[in-house]
């Protein structure tokens, strides 16, 4: 393997916004490699176990409905110090608070409507990856 890996999620916002090229494109200059990517519409029960993790915040709710209202698209992302290199690549959470030039800042409407999931750590990257990926899915 030429890096670590990490994984990402194109959000509802950006696939209905048409921005999927757009962010790939930043992602791959990035010098990020995909080796896993699909388009796919999140189920209610997809989304609650994939933010499990979230269930006692307020916003659970919230984010499970946003999650399932359209499409997303998945991906796994190989580079060297790949999940702290893409978490910095991507921007904090509030658009707001993102600096220039990260997708966020480009493409995030609000805290909610972010555009893009970066996992947090290692293991998440590697739970997350599982979650939407089979062995057979990654090329690379």
């Amino acid at each position: 393997m030429a890096g670590t890996r990490t994984f990402t999620m194109l959000k509802p916002d950006a696939v209905e916004d048409n921005n999927i090229g757009n962010i790939l494109q930043m992602i791959t200059d990035g010098g990020f490699k995909i080796v896993a990517m699909k388009l796919r519409q999140l189920t209610t029960e997809q989304a609650k176990e994939f933010y499990a993790v979230h269930s006692e915040r307020p916003f659970y709710g919230e984010l499970v409905e946003y999650m399932t209202s359209g499409p997303i698209v998945a991906a796994v992302l190989e580079k060297e110090n790949a999940v702290a290199d893409f978490r910095t690549f991507i921007g904090a959470t509030n658009p707001a608070e993102a600096a220039e030039g990260t997708i966020r800042a480009k493409y995030a409407e609000s805290i909610g409507r972010n555009a893009v999931h970066g996992s947090d750590s290692d293991e998440n990257a590697k739970i997350e990856s599982d979650f939407h990926f089979s062995a057979e899915e990654y090329v690379g």
